[in-house]
């Protein structure tokens, strides 16, 4: 997977001998697991050894992306708490959107390496914990905590055939930032990444029940809106395009300005399948980008 990929699935093994292992309650006991970016649900078993993190081969825990120093951060047990210490890294260690040089790690941080995304798990059950978190990445996107494609695309299937059935009404929103790469470039992929964060939390707010909210793309976004018909999608996609508008977008201090465009379709009662819709919508987002962006289509 490239540095700016996206990842949709999760495949992890845990063997049996080493679960029964780690019932013990052993000094130092925790995991460090990949939840988004490169070896997307890996887990790291950390204890009382000095675990190294970067892009170089030495490394215990190599994350292979440009954004990543050869060796970034330190993960160090000082017999009470994990710090984790950055190693004068080009791009930062950020824990919990913050940048970090020396932190001691409580259960649940986020901490960010580059465009790795981990979460530290501590505390008497961190097996059961592991194997939630694993479950969570099914279904949900690790870096904006919403709806992950592979579950999108699977709600999508379900929602055409219901729509055949009971003759429902059903439309699809499809949406990206404007210019993200400009912000990647300008700002970094670690700012570009916490952009994504708050612009799902923004749309969330706004999100009526029954709306499913997916992120399906790097920067792309969809809505599927069951029982809408196309003008009230399309009047939840403005609303959506207006809430981001106004949303104050800030890294490290930076406020960063972020525009939607935004395509809206109807199934049609000739839709048999799930990718002529998408098809459509898509078709439409490109159409707000050529009318200037910042619009619905």
């Amino acid at each position: 997977m490239s540095d700016d990929g996206f990842e949709a699935t999760v495949e992890v093994t845990v063997t049996r001998d080493f679960t029964k292992s780690w019932r013990r309650n052993a000094p130092g006991q925790a995991f460090l697991v990949v939840i988004a970016g490169p070896r997307l649900g890996h887990r790291s078993v950390l204890g009382e050894q000095t675990l190294d993190v970067g892009r170089g081969v030495a490394c215990g825990l190599q994350l292979d992306a440009d954004s990543v120093s050869r060796l970034h951060a330190r993960i160090q047990w000082d017999g009470r708490a994990h710090h984790v210490v950055d190693l004068q890294s080009t791009n930062g260690t950020f824990v919990n959107e913050t940048r970090v040089t020396d932190y001691a790690l409580h259960d649940g941080d986020r901490l960010q390496i580059g465009k790795a995304l981990l979460k530290y798990i501590s505390g008497n059950n961190i097996e059961s914990a592991y194997h939630e978190e694993v479950q969570r990445l099914m279904r949900y996107d690790g870096l904006t905590g919403i709806h992950n494609k592979s579950h999108f695309e699977e709600a999508f299937h379900n929602a055409m055939f219901r729509a055949q059935v009971n003759t429902s009404p059903m439309s699809l929103v499809v949406f990206d930032l404007d210019h993200f790469k400009n912000i990647n470039d300008t700002h970094g992929h670690t700012a570009g990444d916490a952009v994504l964060r708050q612009l799902a939390a923004a749309v969330t707010r706004a999100m009526p029940q029954g709306v499913l909210f997916a992120r399906v793309g790097g920067e792309e976004f969809a809505l599927l809106c069951n029982g809408f018909n196309a003008q009230q999608a399309f009047n939840l996609a403005e609303t959506v395009r207006r809430v981001v508008e106004a949303t104050r977008f800030e890294f490290e201090g930076q406020v960063i300005p972020v525009t939607l465009s935004l395509g809206v379709t109807e199934r049609m009662p000739t839709d048999a399948a799930a990718a002529p819709v998408y098809q459509r919508a898509d078709a439409q987002l490109y159409a707000a980008k050529g009318a200037g962006r910042n619009c619905v289509r």
